[in-house]
């Protein structure tokens, strides 16, 4: 749960790098409320939950975008490498490929290897 709070907290940061396990707890924790709130609405047949629901998805997406967009960083590439998921058929298992590939192990143009922070303050 904190790494999906720090992606909300850091939002509207589409500087700097993000390690694998942020970006993809960030992704769990977003796709398990969207499930619950689905399933909720789908149980219920509410119309209110379905709004909820795309309350929830807007709210979200500057936080995905830029949690993506510093995963991309971490890696070497340049943000707008996003943009290859728009590439019909091919674009998403590009950018899920990406976002697999381990961090560049050191410094990179985009800023100092996250891992290596957070072993040095610990």
């Amino acid at each position: 749960m904190q790494w999906y709070l720090e992606a909300l907290k850091n939002y509207a940061n589409f500087k700097g790098r993000a390690r694998r396990k942020e970006y993809w707890l960030f992704n769990l924790f977003h796709i398990l409320i969207m499930g619950t709130l689905y399933l909720a609405g789908s149980a219920m047949e509410s119309l209110l939950l379905f709004v909820v629901i795309l309350i929830y998805y807007f709210l979200t997406l500057i936080p995905y975008l830029s949690v993506t967009v510093r995963r991309l960083h971490d890696i070497g590439y340049s943000g707008w490498m996003y943009l290859v998921n728009f590439i019909p058929l091919v674009g998403g298992i590009i950018l899920l490929v990406f976002t697999c590939l381990d961090s560049d192990a050191n410094e990179n143009k985009y800023g100092a290897n996250p891992k290596i922070l957070i072993n040095q303050s610990a």
